[in-house]
Protein backbone atom coordinates (compact mmCIF):
# COMPACT_ATOMS: atom_id res chain seq x y z
CA UNK A 1 0.00 0.00 0.00
CA UNK A 2 0.83 3.34 -0.86
CA UNK A 3 1.84 5.63 2.32
CA UNK A 4 -0.48 8.33 0.74
CA UNK A 5 -3.81 9.17 2.30
CA UNK A 6 -6.17 6.61 2.13
CA UNK A 7 -9.96 6.29 2.96
CA UNK A 8 -10.10 3.30 4.53
CA UNK A 9 -11.07 2.00 8.13
CA UNK A 10 -8.08 -0.02 9.37
CA UNK A 11 -7.91 -2.33 12.93
CA UNK A 12 -5.20 -3.78 15.15
CA UNK A 13 -4.31 -5.29 17.97
CA UNK A 14 -2.56 -2.53 19.80
CA UNK A 15 -0.60 -3.68 22.94
CA UNK A 16 2.46 -6.40 23.27
CA UNK A 17 1.28 -10.43 22.13
CA UNK A 18 0.62 -12.14 25.10
CA UNK A 19 -2.04 -12.64 28.35
CA UNK A 20 -1.85 -9.62 30.44
CA UNK A 21 -4.36 -7.38 32.06
CA UNK A 22 -5.48 -5.23 29.44
CA UNK A 23 -5.25 -5.40 25.85
CA UNK A 24 -6.69 -2.65 23.24
CA UNK A 25 -7.85 -3.42 20.28
CA UNK A 26 -7.62 0.10 18.29
CA UNK A 27 -9.55 1.37 15.40
CA UNK A 28 -9.36 4.25 12.80
CA UNK A 29 -10.94 5.91 9.83
CA UNK A 30 -14.63 6.99 8.44
CA UNK A 31 -16.01 3.86 9.83
CA UNK A 32 -14.72 3.74 13.00
CA UNK A 33 -18.10 5.16 14.96
CA UNK A 34 -20.09 2.64 13.06
CA UNK A 35 -18.02 -0.18 13.89
CA UNK A 36 -18.44 0.84 17.35
CA UNK A 37 -22.07 1.34 17.70
CA UNK A 38 -22.33 -2.59 15.87
CA UNK A 39 -19.47 -4.45 18.64
CA UNK A 40 -20.44 -2.38 21.65
CA UNK A 41 -23.35 -3.08 24.02
CA UNK A 42 -23.22 -0.03 27.00
CA UNK A 43 -24.48 -1.39 30.14
CA UNK A 44 -26.53 1.54 29.73
CA UNK A 45 -28.50 1.90 26.61
CA UNK A 46 -27.82 4.63 24.79
CA UNK A 47 -28.06 6.15 21.20
CA UNK A 48 -25.08 8.57 21.00
CA UNK A 49 -21.37 8.76 22.53
CA UNK A 50 -19.71 11.51 23.93
CA UNK A 51 -16.29 12.03 22.20
CA UNK A 52 -13.35 11.09 25.06
CA UNK A 53 -15.40 9.36 27.52
CA UNK A 54 -15.01 5.93 28.56
CA UNK A 55 -17.95 3.69 28.95
CA UNK A 56 -18.47 0.37 30.36
CA UNK A 57 -20.00 -2.53 28.54
CA UNK A 58 -19.67 -5.63 27.03
CA UNK A 59 -19.01 -6.93 23.15
CA UNK A 60 -19.94 -10.19 22.05
CA UNK A 61 -18.07 -13.17 19.32
CA UNK A 62 -19.25 -13.37 15.99
CA UNK A 63 -21.21 -16.14 16.77
CA UNK A 64 -23.25 -13.61 19.11
CA UNK A 65 -22.55 -15.23 22.60
CA UNK A 66 -20.90 -12.86 25.54
CA UNK A 67 -16.53 -12.18 24.30
CA UNK A 68 -15.94 -10.02 27.22
CA UNK A 69 -16.51 -7.19 29.72
CA UNK A 70 -14.63 -3.65 28.51
CA UNK A 71 -14.13 -0.48 28.54
CA UNK A 72 -14.29 1.35 25.04
CA UNK A 73 -13.98 4.69 23.83
CA UNK A 74 -15.15 6.96 21.21
CA UNK A 75 -12.69 9.62 20.01
CA UNK A 76 -14.19 11.88 17.62
CA UNK A 77 -11.80 14.06 14.38
CA UNK A 78 -9.76 15.81 14.13
CA UNK A 79 -8.30 15.28 17.77
CA UNK A 80 -7.32 12.47 17.89
CA UNK A 81 -3.72 10.04 17.18
CA UNK A 82 -4.54 10.17 13.34
CA UNK A 83 -6.49 13.26 13.30
CA UNK A 84 -9.24 10.77 11.87
CA UNK A 85 -12.16 9.12 14.22
CA UNK A 86 -10.69 6.66 16.11
CA UNK A 87 -12.31 3.75 18.58
CA UNK A 88 -10.42 1.78 21.54
CA UNK A 89 -11.99 -1.10 23.06
CA UNK A 90 -9.90 -1.91 26.26
CA UNK A 91 -10.15 -5.79 27.04
CA UNK A 92 -8.94 -8.47 29.35
CA UNK A 93 -5.56 -9.46 27.67
CA UNK A 94 -6.17 -12.64 26.24
CA UNK A 95 -5.09 -13.34 22.65
CA UNK A 96 -8.04 -15.58 22.21
CA UNK A 97 -10.64 -12.18 23.00
CA UNK A 98 -8.50 -9.76 20.89
CA UNK A 99 -8.19 -11.80 17.96
CA UNK A 100 -11.81 -12.80 17.74
CA UNK A 101 -12.80 -8.78 18.39
CA UNK A 102 -10.57 -7.84 15.81
CA UNK A 103 -11.71 -10.58 13.54
CA UNK A 104 -15.04 -9.49 14.00
CA UNK A 105 -14.38 -6.00 12.90
CA UNK A 106 -12.69 -7.31 9.53
CA UNK A 107 -16.23 -9.19 8.93
CA UNK A 108 -17.66 -5.49 9.10
CA UNK A 109 -15.62 -4.24 6.86
CA UNK A 110 -12.77 -2.98 8.75
CA UNK A 111 -9.22 -4.17 7.74
CA UNK A 112 -5.70 -4.95 8.84
CA UNK A 113 -3.28 -2.19 9.62
CA UNK A 114 -0.18 -2.30 8.15
CA UNK A 115 3.10 -1.72 10.43
CA UNK A 116 3.40 1.88 11.67
CA UNK A 117 -0.13 3.06 9.67
CA UNK A 118 -1.60 4.41 12.67
CA UNK A 119 1.47 7.11 12.92
CA UNK A 120 1.56 7.08 9.19
CA UNK A 121 -2.27 8.71 8.86
CA UNK A 122 -0.72 10.97 11.85
CA UNK A 123 1.89 12.12 9.72
CA UNK A 124 0.15 12.07 6.30
CA UNK A 125 -2.42 14.74 8.52
CA UNK A 126 -0.06 16.78 9.40
CA UNK A 127 -0.43 16.19 13.21
CA UNK A 128 3.24 15.24 13.30
CA UNK A 129 6.14 15.27 11.10
CA UNK A 130 8.68 12.36 9.70
CA UNK A 131 11.09 13.59 12.36
CA UNK A 132 8.31 12.90 15.24
CA UNK A 133 7.06 9.70 13.89
CA UNK A 134 10.69 8.66 14.12
CA UNK A 135 10.67 9.80 17.65
CA UNK A 136 7.73 7.22 18.48
CA UNK A 137 10.18 4.39 17.13
CA UNK A 138 12.84 5.99 19.51
CA UNK A 139 10.53 5.93 22.93
CA UNK A 140 8.80 2.25 21.90
CA UNK A 141 12.65 0.91 21.69
CA UNK A 142 14.08 3.00 24.30
CA UNK A 143 16.79 1.10 27.12
CA UNK A 144 16.87 3.81 29.37
CA UNK A 145 14.37 6.93 31.48
CA UNK A 146 16.74 9.36 29.56
CA UNK A 147 16.38 7.93 26.14
CA UNK A 148 12.76 7.90 26.97
CA UNK A 149 12.82 11.44 28.06
CA UNK A 150 14.66 12.78 24.38
CA UNK A 151 12.62 10.62 22.29
CA UNK A 152 9.45 12.13 24.07
CA UNK A 153 10.89 15.64 23.53
CA UNK A 154 11.67 14.78 19.98
CA UNK A 155 7.88 13.56 19.64
CA UNK A 156 6.94 17.15 21.18
CA UNK A 157 9.07 18.68 18.21
CA UNK A 158 12.40 19.71 19.94
CA UNK A 159 14.32 18.33 16.45
CA UNK A 160 11.21 19.53 14.25
CA UNK A 161 11.79 23.52 15.32
CA UNK A 162 15.06 23.45 14.80
CA UNK A 163 14.70 22.03 11.14
CA UNK A 164 11.38 24.26 10.63
CA UNK A 165 13.83 27.34 11.39
CA UNK A 166 16.10 26.14 8.68
CA UNK A 167 13.33 25.69 6.24
CA UNK A 168 11.91 29.28 7.20
CA UNK A 169 15.54 30.76 6.05
CA UNK A 170 16.03 28.92 3.24
CA UNK A 171 12.35 29.68 2.23
CA UNK A 172 13.06 32.89 2.80
CA UNK A 173 15.75 33.26 0.66
CA UNK A 174 14.32 31.24 -2.45
CA UNK A 175 11.48 33.90 -2.52
CA UNK A 176 14.17 37.01 -2.47
CA UNK A 177 15.76 34.70 -5.32
CA UNK A 178 12.69 34.23 -7.32
CA UNK A 179 11.57 38.07 -7.13
CA UNK A 180 14.80 38.62 -8.24
CA UNK A 181 14.86 36.18 -11.09
CA UNK A 182 11.75 37.46 -12.28
CA UNK A 183 12.74 41.40 -12.68
CA UNK A 184 16.45 41.01 -13.67
CA UNK A 185 16.75 44.73 -14.11
CA UNK A 186 16.07 45.52 -10.54
CA UNK A 187 17.87 42.32 -8.82
CA UNK A 188 20.05 44.56 -7.36
CA UNK A 189 18.03 46.26 -5.36
CA UNK A 190 15.76 43.22 -4.33
CA UNK A 191 18.63 40.59 -3.58
CA UNK A 192 21.59 41.76 -1.26
CA UNK A 193 24.35 39.30 -2.12
CA UNK A 194 25.90 39.91 1.10
CA UNK A 195 22.32 39.96 3.18
CA UNK A 196 22.20 36.17 1.33
CA UNK A 197 25.40 34.99 2.55
CA UNK A 198 25.01 35.90 6.20
CA UNK A 199 21.53 34.10 6.18
CA UNK A 200 23.03 31.02 4.45
CA UNK A 201 26.14 31.20 7.03
CA UNK A 202 24.37 32.32 10.28
CA UNK A 203 21.08 30.59 9.60
CA UNK A 204 21.42 27.61 7.90
CA UNK A 205 25.41 26.41 8.27
CA UNK A 206 25.52 27.04 11.47
CA UNK A 207 22.55 25.34 13.02
CA UNK A 208 23.08 22.65 10.36
CA UNK A 209 26.47 22.22 11.59
CA UNK A 210 25.71 22.21 15.37
CA UNK A 211 22.86 19.33 14.81
CA UNK A 212 25.72 17.10 12.60
CA UNK A 213 27.83 17.22 15.63
CA UNK A 214 25.23 15.76 17.90
CA UNK A 215 24.30 13.25 15.94
CA UNK A 216 26.85 10.84 18.03
CA UNK A 217 25.47 11.46 21.18
CA UNK A 218 21.63 11.09 20.02
CA UNK A 219 22.98 7.45 19.09
CA UNK A 220 24.10 7.11 22.54
CA UNK A 221 21.36 7.56 23.91
CA UNK A 222 19.04 5.73 21.41
CA UNK A 223 21.50 2.61 20.66
CA UNK A 224 23.63 2.66 23.62
CA UNK A 225 27.36 2.13 23.65
CA UNK A 226 29.50 -0.86 23.40
CA UNK A 227 31.92 -1.20 26.25
CA UNK A 228 34.84 -3.99 26.08
CA UNK A 229 37.06 -5.04 28.95
CA UNK A 230 40.26 -6.30 27.54
CA UNK A 231 44.12 -7.08 28.49
CA UNK A 232 46.09 -9.41 29.62
CA UNK A 233 44.85 -12.91 31.60
CA UNK A 234 44.65 -12.90 35.10
CA UNK A 235 44.13 -8.79 35.10
CA UNK A 236 40.61 -9.12 36.71
CA UNK A 237 38.78 -8.20 33.88
CA UNK A 238 35.48 -10.96 34.76
CA UNK A 239 35.58 -9.08 37.93
CA UNK A 240 35.61 -6.12 36.44
CA UNK A 241 32.57 -7.24 34.90
CA UNK A 242 30.72 -8.03 37.93
CA UNK A 243 31.71 -4.65 39.23
CA UNK A 244 30.20 -2.71 37.14
CA UNK A 245 26.78 -5.13 36.89
CA UNK A 246 27.07 -5.40 40.63
CA UNK A 247 26.40 -8.59 40.50
CA UNK A 248 28.15 -12.51 40.06
CA UNK A 249 27.61 -12.76 36.21
CA UNK A 250 31.05 -14.11 35.30
CA UNK A 251 33.47 -16.68 36.76
CA UNK A 252 36.35 -15.81 38.79
CA UNK A 253 39.13 -17.79 39.77
CA UNK A 254 42.65 -17.15 40.28
CA UNK A 255 43.75 -19.63 37.44
CA UNK A 256 44.80 -17.44 34.40
CA UNK A 257 42.56 -17.77 30.99
CA UNK A 258 39.43 -18.82 33.31
CA UNK A 259 37.26 -16.71 30.71
CA UNK A 260 37.49 -18.32 27.17
CA UNK A 261 34.72 -16.73 25.25
CA UNK A 262 32.78 -13.36 25.73
CA UNK A 263 30.34 -11.98 28.06
CA UNK A 264 27.73 -9.59 27.08
CA UNK A 265 25.24 -8.31 29.64
CA UNK A 266 23.30 -4.98 29.59
CA UNK A 267 23.61 -2.05 31.96
CA UNK A 268 22.59 1.87 32.29
CA UNK A 269 25.38 4.63 33.56
CA UNK A 270 23.99 7.82 33.99
CA UNK A 271 20.59 6.90 31.46
CA UNK A 272 23.00 5.81 28.64
CA UNK A 273 22.33 1.96 28.24
CA UNK A 274 25.54 0.33 27.83
CA UNK A 275 26.77 -3.43 26.55
CA UNK A 276 29.69 -4.71 28.59
CA UNK A 277 31.60 -7.44 26.80
CA UNK A 278 33.85 -9.39 29.08
CA UNK A 279 36.66 -10.89 26.76
CA UNK A 280 39.49 -14.04 27.12
CA UNK A 281 42.74 -12.33 28.23
CA UNK A 282 45.16 -11.74 25.42
CA UNK A 283 48.25 -13.34 25.04
CA UNK A 284 50.46 -14.86 21.80
CA UNK A 285 51.38 -17.81 23.64
CA UNK A 286 47.70 -19.60 23.89
CA UNK A 287 47.20 -22.87 26.18
CA UNK A 288 45.19 -24.59 23.81
CA UNK A 289 43.25 -24.42 20.39
CA UNK A 290 40.16 -23.27 22.53
CA UNK A 291 41.60 -20.31 23.95
CA UNK A 292 42.79 -19.13 20.60
CA UNK A 293 39.43 -18.97 19.59
CA UNK A 294 38.50 -16.83 23.02
CA UNK A 295 40.93 -14.68 22.04
CA UNK A 296 40.10 -13.98 18.02
CA UNK A 297 36.68 -13.26 19.76
CA UNK A 298 38.26 -10.78 21.91
CA UNK A 299 39.85 -9.48 19.39
CA UNK A 300 36.91 -9.25 17.19
CA UNK A 301 34.72 -7.57 20.00
CA UNK A 302 37.31 -4.83 20.57
CA UNK A 303 36.96 -4.04 16.82
CA UNK A 304 33.22 -2.95 17.25
CA UNK A 305 33.86 -1.44 20.92
CA UNK A 306 33.06 2.36 21.21
CA UNK A 307 35.29 2.63 24.00
CA UNK A 308 38.05 -0.31 25.50
CA UNK A 309 38.71 -0.67 29.14
CA UNK A 310 42.31 -1.93 29.10
CA UNK A 311 43.00 -3.71 32.18
CA UNK A 312 46.38 -3.94 33.85
CA UNK A 313 47.33 -6.05 36.84
CA UNK A 314 48.39 -3.85 39.58
CA UNK A 315 50.65 -6.52 41.31
CA UNK A 316 52.59 -7.47 37.77
CA UNK A 317 52.47 -3.77 36.50
CA UNK A 318 52.75 -2.55 33.22
CA UNK A 319 54.48 -5.31 31.03
CA UNK A 320 56.10 -5.06 27.80
CA UNK A 321 53.45 -7.57 26.84
CA UNK A 322 51.00 -4.84 28.37
CA UNK A 323 52.61 -2.19 26.56
CA UNK A 324 52.31 -3.72 22.80
CA UNK A 325 48.84 -4.41 23.61
CA UNK A 326 48.02 -1.31 24.50
CA UNK A 327 49.55 0.60 21.54
CA UNK A 328 48.03 -1.84 19.15
CA UNK A 329 44.62 -0.65 20.60
CA UNK A 330 45.31 3.10 19.25
CA UNK A 331 42.84 3.73 17.29
CA UNK A 332 40.12 3.26 19.55
CA UNK A 333 38.85 5.08 22.13
CA UNK A 334 40.64 3.78 25.21
CA UNK A 335 40.29 4.03 28.99
CA UNK A 336 43.57 2.58 31.09
CA UNK A 337 42.68 0.99 34.11
CA UNK A 338 45.03 0.17 36.91
CA UNK A 339 43.00 -2.84 38.87
CA UNK A 340 44.23 -4.62 41.94
CA UNK A 341 45.16 -1.60 43.95
CA UNK A 342 44.53 -3.15 47.21
CA UNK A 343 47.28 -5.43 46.74
CA UNK A 344 49.88 -2.93 46.09
CA UNK A 345 51.15 -0.22 48.64
CA UNK A 346 50.60 3.27 48.20
CA UNK A 347 54.37 3.63 47.29
CA UNK A 348 53.75 0.92 44.62
CA UNK A 349 50.75 2.97 42.99
CA UNK A 350 52.23 5.88 42.79
CA UNK A 351 55.54 4.63 41.17
CA UNK A 352 53.31 2.69 38.61
CA UNK A 353 50.94 6.00 37.54
CA UNK A 354 54.35 7.82 37.23
CA UNK A 355 55.13 4.62 34.84
CA UNK A 356 52.05 4.94 33.22
CA UNK A 357 52.33 8.90 33.46
CA UNK A 358 54.28 8.57 30.50
CA UNK A 359 51.33 6.95 28.66
CA UNK A 360 49.96 11.09 28.57
CA UNK A 361 46.39 9.30 28.84
CA UNK A 362 44.50 9.11 31.70
CA UNK A 363 44.31 6.47 34.62
CA UNK A 364 41.75 5.08 36.71
CA UNK A 365 43.01 3.15 39.88
CA UNK A 366 40.53 0.75 41.31
CA UNK A 367 40.11 -2.50 42.76
CA UNK A 368 37.47 -4.22 41.29
CA UNK A 369 37.42 -7.03 43.81
CA UNK A 370 36.23 -4.45 46.61
CA UNK A 371 34.47 -2.10 44.66
CA UNK A 372 37.32 0.80 45.27
CA UNK A 373 37.52 3.60 42.77
CA UNK A 374 34.11 2.79 40.79
CA UNK A 375 32.69 5.77 41.22
CA UNK A 376 36.21 7.48 39.99
CA UNK A 377 35.93 4.98 36.53
CA UNK A 378 31.96 5.43 36.13
CA UNK A 379 32.93 9.09 35.64
CA UNK A 380 35.90 8.05 33.00
CA UNK A 381 33.63 6.27 31.35
CA UNK A 382 31.28 8.49 30.13
CA UNK A 383 34.12 11.17 29.78
CA UNK A 384 35.65 8.56 27.26
CA UNK A 385 32.22 7.84 24.83
CA UNK A 386 31.27 11.53 25.36
CA UNK A 387 34.06 13.66 24.68
CA UNK A 388 34.33 17.02 24.68
CA UNK A 389 30.23 17.81 25.27
CA UNK A 390 29.64 18.99 28.90
CA UNK A 391 25.46 18.40 28.75
CA UNK A 392 25.20 15.47 26.61
CA UNK A 393 21.16 15.19 27.86
CA UNK A 394 20.73 18.91 26.47
CA UNK A 395 22.68 18.65 23.15
CA UNK A 396 21.06 14.94 22.54
CA UNK A 397 17.43 16.53 22.66
CA UNK A 398 17.98 17.79 19.47
CA UNK A 399 20.11 14.98 17.97
CA UNK A 400 19.52 14.01 14.62
CA UNK A 401 19.62 10.13 13.84
CA UNK A 402 21.55 8.46 11.03
CA UNK A 403 18.91 8.73 8.61
CA UNK A 404 18.91 13.32 9.53
CA UNK A 405 22.61 13.01 9.60
CA UNK A 406 23.01 11.73 5.90
CA UNK A 407 20.76 14.39 4.96
CA UNK A 408 22.36 17.60 6.93
CA UNK A 409 25.58 16.47 5.62
CA UNK A 410 24.13 16.85 2.25
CA UNK A 411 22.40 19.90 2.89
CA UNK A 412 25.81 20.99 4.66
CA UNK A 413 27.60 20.32 1.25
CA UNK A 414 24.95 21.48 -0.88
CA UNK A 415 24.86 25.08 1.15
CA UNK A 416 28.90 25.61 0.83
CA UNK A 417 28.20 25.49 -3.03
CA UNK A 418 25.54 28.02 -2.40
CA UNK A 419 28.26 30.10 -0.94
CA UNK A 420 31.06 29.66 -3.12
CA UNK A 421 28.18 29.95 -6.37
CA UNK A 422 27.69 33.52 -4.33
CA UNK A 423 31.31 34.40 -3.88
CA UNK A 424 32.21 33.69 -7.70
CA UNK A 425 29.41 36.22 -8.64
CA UNK A 426 27.35 33.76 -10.43
CA UNK A 427 24.09 34.21 -11.98
CA UNK A 428 21.10 34.45 -9.39
CA UNK A 429 19.26 31.03 -11.37
CA UNK A 430 22.29 29.23 -10.78
CA UNK A 431 22.51 29.81 -7.02
CA UNK A 432 18.52 28.86 -6.85
CA UNK A 433 19.29 25.60 -8.30
CA UNK A 434 21.89 25.45 -5.25
CA UNK A 435 19.31 26.34 -2.39
CA UNK A 436 16.29 24.31 -4.14
CA UNK A 437 19.24 21.40 -3.04
CA UNK A 438 19.61 22.42 0.51
CA UNK A 439 15.77 23.00 1.00
CA UNK A 440 15.26 19.40 -0.66
CA UNK A 441 17.62 17.77 1.61
CA UNK A 442 16.24 19.52 5.13
CA UNK A 443 12.89 19.25 3.81
CA UNK A 444 13.27 15.39 3.79
CA UNK A 445 13.93 15.19 7.29
CA UNK A 446 10.75 16.17 7.85
CA UNK A 447 8.74 14.45 5.47
CA UNK A 448 8.33 17.58 3.42
CA UNK A 449 10.73 16.50 0.37
CA UNK A 450 10.41 13.03 0.78
CA UNK A 451 9.76 9.82 -1.56
CA UNK A 452 7.31 6.74 -1.05
CA UNK A 453 10.34 4.88 -0.80
CA UNK A 454 11.61 6.91 2.39
CA UNK A 455 8.42 7.07 4.05
CA UNK A 456 7.51 3.62 3.38
CA UNK A 457 11.26 2.56 4.77
CA UNK A 458 10.51 4.66 7.94
CA UNK A 459 7.37 3.42 8.66
CA UNK A 460 8.16 -0.27 7.92
CA UNK A 461 10.53 -0.32 11.17
CA UNK A 462 7.06 0.22 13.11
CA UNK A 463 5.05 -2.41 15.15
CA UNK A 464 1.47 -3.70 13.82
CA UNK A 465 -0.82 -1.40 16.08
CA UNK A 466 1.21 1.89 16.26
Amino acid sequence: MSVRATTDTIAAIATPPGAGGVGIVRVSGTEALPLFKQLFVPLHPRSSFTSHRLYYGSIHARSGILLDEVLAVYMRAPHTYTREDVVEFQCHASPLVLQELLEHLFTLGARPAEPGEFTKRAFLSGRIDLSQAEAVIDLLEARSATGAGLAAAQLQGALARKIDAIRAALIELMARLEVAIDFPEEDADIFDRHEAAHILQERVMAPIKMLISNADHGRIFREGARLVIAGQPNAGKSSLLNALLREDRALVTPVPGTTRDTIEEGMTLHGIPLQVIDTAGIRTDHADQVEALGVDRAHRMIDTADCVLFLVDAQTGFTEADRQLYTSLAHKRRLLVLNKRDLITAEQEQHLRTLLGKIQEPVVSISARNGDGMEELHKAILRAITPGKSSLVETARFAPNRRHRSLLIQAEAACTACLDTLAAGAPLDLLSVDVQTVLESIGEIGGHAASDEVLDAVFSRFCIGK
